[in-house]
């Protein structure tokens, strides 16, 4: 069976300098038909390169009409994110977002972004690719170029406030 063509593509990318550092992240909406484009990016001063990979994902989602279920084909260099969204998620549920059957089980990491994701994910149909990072993907490359550039950012506007105070 042929699957139908997506309503949108999401292509996402989380970036960090240092890990925790500053971090940024960025996600790109593409209509397949008039291939119009949607471009989200932000960034937080401390924080972790998967943070900011879940974040792209829950932005871009977020982006959507919420009045539609919408075909989505949601394109990412993580494959934290992806495993996560297809493999781990089941388990994770079944397990009260805990990384084991036993009560004493460690959470899941970043289980705050990951319970938003999945209320997110839940409302559409999404399919999944992982493509490999800085392999000339145009979207990845595109995604990966907005989140250093919210890093960058983060950095001046530090460095300006470090400034200020001296």
């Amino acid at each position: 069976m042929v699957e139908p063509e997506p309503d949108v593509y999401l292509f996402t990318d989380g970036a960090c300098s240092g890990n925790p550092g500053p971090g940024g992240w960025a996600a790109i909406l593409k209509h397949p038909g008039t291939q119009s484009l949607k471009v989200l990016s932000g960034g937080h001063p401390a924080t972790t390169n998967n943070r900011m990979e879940l974040t792209a994902a829950i932005e871009g989602l977020k982006a959507l009409k919420a009045s539609k279920r919408w075909r989505v084909h949601l394109v990412s260099d993580s494959q934290y994110l992806i495993l996560g969204l297809t493999t781990w998620m089941s388990g994770w549920l079944a397990n009260h977002w805990r990384r084991g059957k036993k009560p004493d089980s460690p959470p899941v990491k970043n289980v705050d972004l990951w319970k938003e994701l999945h209320v997110l994910a839940s409302r559409h149909d999404i399919t999944y690719e992982h493509v490999r990072g800085h392999q000339g993907h145009p979207e990845n490359e595109e995604c990966d170029r907005l989140a250093a550039a919210e890093i960058k950012a983060l950095r001046r506007k530090a460095k300006a406030l470090k400034e200020l105070d001296e």
